[in-house]
């Protein structure tokens, strides 16, 4: 039988998919439909592992920081060219809050969530390094940023050559009509957010489920490579393949080297059936 916190998790993430598909039943076509629900999917089960790994009240402050942070930088952006250039959400995102469509701020958490339990695996092979020096904090806190842009290398020419979720007001940049300073703009943003969230440990510590599953702890790899495989499949441009599976792929391989030898020398529950 699986334990009460994982039917609580699961049962929470039922009700806010529930709420989504009343939310998406009217007024957006199929396509923003299913890009929707797949983002707040993917918010809903990284918020879930989240709990698991980090505890409840630690999950919450890492979605009450990236939340608000990933909503500004983006309106900021939007309305007044900071940090990754000027451009403008169409509506192939659906529903927005300001300039912002809904769903980014829930992807900067699934994606930040993602390259902190990355990154710990690289670096010292457990899925979190709890409260770490100040020193620590700041590099793990810049490879978190690397492996987060590393899905952007790909996904930013797509959104806007392929899928035309936003205009550029400039579209003559270096990468693919990208410009470099959305690149910096990731990183500083993603750094933020999981820097800001590993200081909030210094004072709150993280506290794992007692029930927590190895699968708990795979929700991040997993995510991180359904992007990959999706960039290698359906990359625009073409050339964007190719480099999606070195940038993501190197650095999901090391995490999953690190998952593998940290599952060997900690002996997790056993799934449930």
């Amino acid at each position: 039988m699986t334990s009460t916190p994982h039917r609580l998790s699961w049962f929470t993430l039922a009700l806010l998919v529930s709420f989504l598909s009343v939310l998406l039943l009217r007024g957006w076509n199929g396509q923003t439909q299913l890009l929707v629900l797949s983002s707040f999917l993917m918010f809903g089960v990284c918020f879930a592992s989240a709990s698991h790994l980090l505890g409840f009240q630690a999950a919450l402050r890492f979605a009450l920081i990236a939340l608000p942070i990933g909503w500004f930088a983006e309106q900021m952006g939007s309305s007044h060219g900071w940090f990754f250039g000027k451009y403008t959400y169409t509506d192939v995102l659906g529903p927005r809050l300001g300039d912002v469509p809904i769903v980014i701020p829930l992807m900067w958490f699934a994606l930040a969530y993602c390259g902190y339990v990355i990154a710990n695996l690289i670096a010292w092979q457990t899925p979190s390094d709890g409260v770490a020096p100040v020193g620590q904090t700041l590099t793990m806190s810049f490879l978190s940023a690397l492996v987060i842009t590393a899905y952007d290398l790909g996904v930013d020419p797509y959104m806007v050559y392929k899928l035309k979720a936003w205009e550029m007001e400039k579209k003559d940049g270096w990468w693919f009509g990208e410009t470099l300073q959305g690149f910096v703009g990731w990183m500083f943003i993603a750094f933020v957010i999981v820097f800001l969230f590993r200081l909030s440990l210094r004072k709150w510590a993280p506290r794992a489920s007692t029930s927590l599953l190895l699968r708990d702890v795979q929700v991040p790899l997993w995510i991180y490579g359904g992007l990959m495989v999706f960039q290698i499949t359906q990359g625009f441009p073409v050339e964007t393949r190719t480099i999606a599976t070195f940038v993501m792929g190197i650095p999901l391989f090391c995490a999953m080297l690190g998952l593998q030898r940290w599952h060997g020398a900690l002996p997790l529950r056993a799934e449930a059936a």
